[in-house]
């Protein structure tokens, strides 16, 4: 299997999961002053095409999942903050708002491993994932309040989906940060596990997952994420269709054969 190029990040593969990690520690992973934005885009376009690949694993090296913005250039105005407001907006367009576009349209579910602090970009990157298990070093938090900014990268959408809300809008006028013991009691973590159970407890997971069909699970995957935004008509009607053509694959039939067998399924995607 070819790898596409990662300047910033790295991408390996087990069995049917995917494992991007955002390599730039000496950073704290921020996604500006960096090419991490075009990694991600890059990584799950590549992820997309690739029929034998069912689940993605998102996760940071060294002591941070993602700072999020590159402060330093805030203050000096460089990269996608320099330049008029005009400027700015293109270049939020062109950038970060890339990452969120490309995360939304990601195929197969999306597992975030927060390793620790995802505060700003960073936070909204992890709720761009369908699922989070976090380290319990881990910190979180919606900071942008406290940089004078809002969150530019659609995570005014994503957290209040999360929590409602009411608590999204505690969390984003604060800018407070919030331990990995009261983000699993708000929802935001699914499991909260020792920093050097993370990575495992993920694989796990994203193989737990991978086992399953994988046409089927690239469906439920795109109608989880149609249901958001559709009235209950339109995902009964979107429903109907997905299951008339799952009804049709090979998989289907070999999963009902080892339910009855009481065996587990071997699928092809077909």
């Amino acid at each position: 299997m070819h790898l596409p190029e990662m300047i910033d990040a790295t991408l390996e593969v087990d069995g049917r999961v995917a494992v991007m990690t955002l390599n730039r520690d000496d950073l704290r992973n921020a996604l500006t002053g960096t090419a991490l934005v075009d990694d991600i885009v890059k990584a799950t376009a590549w992820v997309n095409a690739r029929e034998e690949l069912s689940t993605l694993i998102l996760t940071g090296a060294g002591s941070a999942f993602s700072a999020g913005g590159n402060i330093k250039e805030m203050q000096s105005r460089q990269g996608i903050f320099a330049g008029s407001a005009l400027e700015v907006e293109t270049s939020y367009r062109q950038g970060v708002q890339r990452m969120t576009l490309a995360m939304e349209r990601t195929e197969v579910p999306v597992i975030a491993a927060v390793n620790g602090p995802a505060v700003g970009a960073g936070f909204d990157l992890a709720c761009m994932c369908d699922l989070r298990l976090a380290s319990s070093r881990a910190v979180i938090g919606e900071t942008f309040i406290n940089l004078g900014l809002i969150p530019g990268d659609g995570g005014s959408w994503y957290l209040q989906r999360l929590v409602g809300y009411q608590r999204a809008a505690e969390l984003t006028f604060s800018g407070r940060l919030v331990k990995a013991e009261e983000a699993l009691a708000l929802g935001l973590f699914l499991e909260v596990v020792a920093p050097d159970q993370l990575m495992a407890r993920a694989l796990e997971l994203g193989h737990q997952i991978a086992a399953r069909p994988p046409q089927a699970i690239r469906l439920t995957k795109r109608l989880l994420r149609l249901a958001r935004s559709q009235d209950l008509d339109s995902v009964l009607q979107q429903s109907a269709a997905f299951q008339g053509m799952l009804h049709q694959t090979e998989d289907h039939l070999e999963a009902v054969n080892a339910f009855l067998e009481k065996r587990d399924g071997c699928f092809a995607g077909r």
